[in-house]
């Protein structure tokens, strides 16, 4: 359509008749302004991040009129019309598999390294400046700079920023880099796409290896496995139990009666077998299952006037082994309980002492994720769990449910009928705030849920009797003053280590030189002594002295 234009335009200027010229020198005379220069587009680059790499490539030839066509669309399918619409302009490489990853972290974050900062300056400023010193002369002119084109908004606000470079983020830049992802080994020589997908791959694997680090105290992933683990567990313990009591009672249908407890009567069936058998040396090991010496003697009465049927050997070691499963997954449902419990006092104790470890496990799992719930409002944490109810009461146009999760918490069950919206409304409010305070503290404690807790206890109170309760101001107050009196105690106790412990490296260091002066002195006074112990010639003189002296007095003496 453009060149049917154009052509239809020269058609048009060449019909019209020649006109004379007009005289220059004639001031009176109008002669024809002089044709003004072509506006020419300002040049147009496109920036493509990958796992080796950024790339620099400009847009040669492309019409803006027909980029939304199907048939441009159909050029960057095309190596021999993308090649002609796209050119490399420059590369830079990264210098290794580190610096690849601080570069995609930074991206997905949507900040700009200093290697990507430097890659355009030096690629796009300098050009601008180039162009700008060439035409310092056509003052009235203004020329627009650069236009990059970049897939992620967020990067580009910040390149915008930064760089002071026209960003644009639509939908040609998206076909564009469309085609030159598909296409960019054929841009750069001896890259082959086999080497393209080996360093993805590399970039991939580093950065979810990442991703997934974590805190090992604070990992919410783990309360989720864990309580489903558990509600799964009682689901089936429930019927396993079941199954025993049928299956035992028709030996000795008086135990059910007497042991109500399903871990109790497993046991109970584990160590009685046949109850024929049952007799007083077994009344010590069943007061210890029972703990209760009464409940012992019963069984044991129970026993001898039972109306139960016979079984064989093998049917009571069948039971005996599915009573001792039932026995030992029980036993395992105790350690996961405890598991939970110490993984939300690590990971969220403001919750779990607001409102209970399983209840605010339920809450993370239902959630997904300890951010999530941290993210969700009041009013979606208190219907949490009762969404087929909500649904089915907007579908009829009925009541909404006031509670969901939080229903298990002993304070709505504490609540009169007509408070029970009301308790709920203001326990989800707590929930959320301490799930806050779990999820974006740095250091760990329960104060705040336990505040949060006398605060929801303070509510029930005012309902009933009308006691006002105290400001949820007051209270944060209050638990930020002990937690800074407490952070004053650890500085005191820490600095009292720290001065113990140079007045021992003090000690030491003077025993050491102690020792070392000693030493010294016992070197200095060795050789004295040895010097001493050692004889002279005037000492040997003396004594030879001595001895002839006293050889002269023994023969004086024999004479």
């Amino acid at each position: 359509a453009l060149c049917h234009s154009h052509q239809a335009f020269f058609a048009f200027s060449l019909s019209k008749p020649p006109q004379a010229p007009s005289a220059p020198n004639n001031p009176n005379r109008r002669g024809r302004r002089p044709s003004r220069p072509a506006l020419k587009m300002p040049n147009t680059f496109i920036l493509f991040e990958t796992a080796s790499g950024y790339g620099l490539f400009e847009r040669v030839a492309a019409e803006d009129i027909g980029s939304s066509l199907e048939e441009v669309k159909k050029s960057t399918r095309e190596l021999a019309r993308f090649s002609k619409i796209v050119k490399m302009k420059s590369f830079c490489p990264f210098e290794s598999a580190q610096d690849a990853l601080t570069n995609i972290n930074a991206l997905t974050e949507g900040d700009m390294t200093p290697v990507l900062q430097e890659f355009l300056s030096s690629n796009l400023l300098v050009a601008g400046k180039s162009e700008k010193k060439k035409k310092k002369k056509e003052k009235k002119k203004k020329k627009k700079g650069p236009v990059l084109m970049v897939v992620d908004k967020k990067l580009g606000n910040c390149i915008k920023e930064v760089l002071d470079i026209e960003v644009v983020s639509d939908e040609k830049a998206e076909n564009l880099i469309r085609g030159i992802r598909q296409f960019f080994h054929h841009f750069i020589e001896k890259l082959s796409p086999e080497d393209i997908h080996q360093t993805q791959l590399a970039l991939s694997h580093s950065y979810s290896r990442c991703k997934v680090k974590f805190n090992i105290h604070r990992v919410d992933n783990m309360i989720i496995q864990s309580i489903a683990l558990l509600d799964q567990i009682d689901k089936d313990l429930n019927t396993f139990a079941m199954r025993v009591r049928e299956w035992y009672g028709w030996h000795f249908p008086e135990l059910v009666k007497i042991a109500g407890d399903n871990y109790l009567f497993a046991k109970l069936a584990h160590l009685i077998q046949h109850k024929e058998t049952l007799n007083e040396d077994k009344l010590p090991e069943m007061e210890e299952i029972l703990m209760d010496a009464g409940k012992a003697k019963e069984i044991l009465e129970a026993a001898r006037k039972s109306m139960g049927q016979e079984l064989s050997p093998v049917d009571m070691l069948n039971i005996q082994r599915f009573a001792d499963r039932v026995v030992k997954l029980s036993e395992y449902r105790k350690n996961l309980h405890n598991y939970l419990i110490k993984k939300m006092n690590d990971c969220a104790p403001n919750l779990s002492a607001l409102i209970g470890e399983q209840v605010g496990a339920r809450l993370i799992s239902k959630a997904g994720s300890l951010t999530n719930l941290a993210k969700y409002p009041a009013s979606t944490v208190q219907i949490l769990g009762a969404e087929k109810a909500l649904f089915r009461a907007m579908k009829t146009k009925g009541n909404t449910p006031k509670y969901g999760l939080i229903f298990h918490s002993t304070f709505i069950g504490r609540a009169a009928p007509k408070n029970k919206g009301r308790i709920s409304r203001y326990l989800a409010n707590k929930c959320s705030i301490a799930s806050r305070v779990d999820c974006f503290s740095e250091e760990l404690t329960n104060k705040y849920g336990l505040k949060l807790k006398d605060q929801v206890e303070e509510r029930l109170e005012f309902y009933r009797t009308g006691a006002p309760p105290r400001k949820n101001v007051d209270v944060m107050a209050e638990v930020a003053k002990e937690l800074a009196k407490e952070a004053d105690s650890k500085m005191e106790e820490d600095e009292g280590d720290e001065k113990a412990k140079k007045k021992k490296r003090k000690r030491s260091e003077n025993g050491e030189e102690s020792t070392k002066k000693k030493k010294k002195k016992d070197k200095a006074e060795t050789p004295k002594s040895k010097k001493s112990k050692s004889e002279t010639p005037k000492s040997k003189k003396k004594k030879k002295d001595k001895k002839v002296k006293s050889s002269k007095k023994d023969k004086k003496k024999s004479k």
